[in-house]
């Protein structure tokens, strides 16, 4: 009975809907150190671009929209959410900043997710990324990043947004849930931009940039 009631739609979204408030909350309660200005600048001018984090910043990376949005002509942000339940439930979390979702990924079986998210990108619109979403392996970028960024010819800039308080779950991420009335960090480094034959050698300059981006913000939060 207990899992049948954990598979239940209505209980998934209920427990989206609380989920997404309490990190609505924690995000407006916590005390933010900006180190973004390249990002922001791009998300304000309106460019297509490319942020990527790694999984564990997941819930915190909303604050990005939130400082950038306040531009009310801002196109929709879009992330690459699983297929999984998991990855729904995330995607009804995100809309509550104004984050659409869509369903794939960067690894396994994310060709149609991918050419979605290049499409939306020829319109204008920002993309979030999790390179070693949804599955891992931890802190490694799956090629799908690097190949939409070299075909769509936008800019990837390596992000990651942490909380000094927060709880540190046991899954394969470590993903951090940020508590309220903390300091926050949000960092983005500056632009990286691959040749559209260049994929293969950028995976390990995304992967350095997103670690170089997360130990800075952890920095700023200590």
């Amino acid at each position: 009975m207990r899992d049948s009631l954990l598979r239940s739609d209505r209980l998934r979204q209920i427990a989206a809907d609380g989920a997404g408030l309490y990190v609505q909350s924690a995000i407006a309660t916590t005390r933010w150190r900006i180190e973004a200005d390249s990002l922001l600048q791009a998300l304000r001018a309106r460019p297509p671009c490319i942020v990527a984090f790694w999984h564990e910043c997941l819930p915190s990376m909303p604050a990005l929209w939130r400082f950038a949005a306040r531009d009310p002509s801002l196109p929709s942000g879009h992330v690459l959410a699983s297929r999984h339940r998991d990855g729904q439930l995330i995607g009804r979390t995100m809309r509550r900043f104004g984050i659409e979702t869509v369903a794939g990924s960067t690894s396994r079986g994310g060709a149609s997710g991918l050419r979605q998210l290049f499409k939306l990108l020829a319109t204008g619109h920002p993309i979030g990324l999790t390179p070693d979403g949804p599955r891992g392996p931890r802190h490694r970028a799956a090629p799908g990043v690097a190949q939409l960024a070299a075909r769509a010819g936008v800019p990837i800039f390596c992000a990651a947004a942490v909380t000094r308080a927060a709880i540190t779950t046991h899954g394969w991420d470590r993903m951090r849930i940020p508590l309220p009335f903390s300091t926050g960090a949000l960092v983005a480094l500056p632009p990286l931009t691959i040749g559209r034959n260049d994929w293969q050698t950028a995976l390990p300059l995304i992967e350095s940039g997103l670690n170089a981006a997360l130990e800075r913000a952890n920095a700023l939060c200590r």
